[in-house]
């Protein structure tokens, strides 16, 4: 490393937020990044550790020490063609991938990792300023063509990836503009949508053609489709939520996180409802019922809009403030997180089920509850009633939707519901189709997709080509 002893004499310093009493007035990010002298300075915290076991803690295997060695020597072009050589969108995960590679850092084992996440998104995003950041099209066209359905992180990685080996890559998107969840989940918030439509454009130099507003298997097109390229991959995600059955649950006021979300993005976007009726949260008591990342979203969300109050509900016992470091060390460990929402103005509740929904003409009033054992049964005389208006479903997700597009293509299903693949050559069960991101992993990390749609577009120009020099 270029500064052997920069982890004994730097403590740990990360990015830090505005103030919450200014960031809820408004959907903007509000991270203040650190300048390039004192990331530079948290890079030259990266230890000479011997095993660097951010690499395993990194779903696609980002080569941390390296670009953190030329961060250090001052180096920013080289670092980031180093980054870039693992991950597709280092502007994706930098804003919202939990950052398990900061997990398995070494020096976690001192509750001081280094900054992984805030190096890797200064990189990208000086690399964008400087005009590092362009397109690379093929050197020579294969003939071959490629149809990618869904546009979110797994489809936009695999579609690169074969645009790059030189494929005619066409990736379809129901929606009218690409990123999937990362455009119609994440608030802008935490991720605004020009660092898509950034990508969007140097995908289109490098020769992927977007078909927006095509649903796929919801018309009897799917077989021309697929008649009509060489391969296609299945990237749509999981987008069955689970639901919650039980009574009450038909009154009005009672919605999943992802009917809620996406409409404040298409508001943000200046994007019309598609004639869906408007859930908001003002003036609303507000129950979120899931302790995830997207039930941190719902409470970021209502909070701007102007929600009396946030309460969300978690099933599972509160975890502990700190992880047995020499247990779970270097492995993404179980604790409680409080999120940039959480410190914005909610209520957590753990340990605690939902058992009814109460209402009065036919709107929710309230839900009726009970404190769970740790067996998830109902503690006796625990019951409590819970003022809401608005409530909203993040349980999360149970699978890829099975209606339409898998049911048209006869495809062989998991256990768990998700198209049947592994994840070696990403081939589904009929002939010249592949699956890659949630759709066959299942409800999963940004930073997993981008790793999935990679491997899955090495598998692709592999059946193609007969070989690939496409990383894995």
């Amino acid at each position: 490393m270029g500064k052997v002893t920069g982890f004994l004499e730097i403590d740990r310093q990360d990015r830090r937020y505005r103030p919450a009493a200014d960031r809820i007035r408004h959907y903007k990010e509000f991270v203040i990044e650190p300048p390039a002298d004192r990331v530079r300075e948290q890079a030259a915290r990266c230890m000479d550790c011997g095993i660097p076991y951010c690499h395993t803690g990194c779903p696609i295997h980002n080569q941390i020490p390296d670009w953190n060695d030329l961060v250090y020597q001052d180096n920013w072009a080289d670092a980031l063609a180093n980054l870039h050589s693992t991950n597709n969108f280092p502007e994706f995960t930098g804003r919202v991938c939990p950052a398990p590679c900061e997990a398995a850092c070494t020096l976690n084992l001192i509750d001081a990792p280094v900054t992984i996440k805030s190096i890797e998104l200064a990189l990208i995003d000086r690399g964008w300023q400087e005009g590092w950041v362009g397109p690379q099209p093929a050197a020579a066209k294969t003939g071959k063509r490629v149809a990618v359905i869904g546009s979110g992180p797994a489809g936009m990685a695999c579609a690169q990836q074969l645009a790059r080996a030189g494929h005619d890559v066409h990736l379809y998107e129901k929606h009218a503009k690409a990123g999937g969840l990362l455009r119609y989940g994440i608030p802008d918030f935490k991720m605004e949508k020009h660092h898509i439509d950034r990508r969007v454009e140097q995908m289109q130099a490098e020769g992927v053609t977007f078909h927006y507003g095509v649903h796929v298997g919801e018309d009897d097109g799917t077989d021309k489709l697929v008649d009509g390229h060489d391969a296609v991959v299945v990237a749509t995600g999981a987008e069955k939520p689970r639901d919650l059955p039980i009574e009450g649950r038909d009154l009005r006021g009672i919605h999943f996180a992802m009917d809620f979300l996406p409409q404040q993005n298409r508001r943000v976007g200046d994007e019309p409802l598609d004639n869906a009726s408007p859930i908001l949260a003002g003036g609303k008591h507000v129950v979120v019922i899931g302790g995830g990342d997207t039930g941190s979203d719902c409470i970021g969300t209502s909070v701007r809009q102007g929600a009396l109050s946030v309460t969300q509900l978690e099933i599972m016992p509160i975890p502990p403030e700190r992880e047995d470091k020499l247990l779970t060390w270097p492995n993404w460990p179980l604790k409680l997180r409080t999120s940039s929402s959480h410190e914005e103005g909610a209520q957590r509740e753990f340990s605690v089920i939902t058992q009814e929904f109460d209402g009065r003409d036919g709107d929710v009033t309230h839900l009726v509850c009970a404190r769970v054992d740790d067996k998830f049964q109902p503690v006796e005389g625990s019951a409590f009633k819970l003022k809401a208006d608005l409530v909203l479903l993040a349980m999360g997700f149970v699978s890829p939707v099975h209606e339409g597009l898998l049911e048209r293509l006869g495809l062989k299903l998991s256990d768990r519901g998700n198209i049947d693949a592994d994840d070696r050559d990403y081939a589904a069960s009929a002939d010249k189709i592949f699956a890659a991101g949630d759709c066959r992993r299942g409800q999963s990390l940004v930073v997993w997709a981008i790793r999935e749609g990679r491997q899955a577009a090495r598998a692709v120009d592999e059946f193609l080509m007969g070989s690939s020099d496409l990383p894995r």
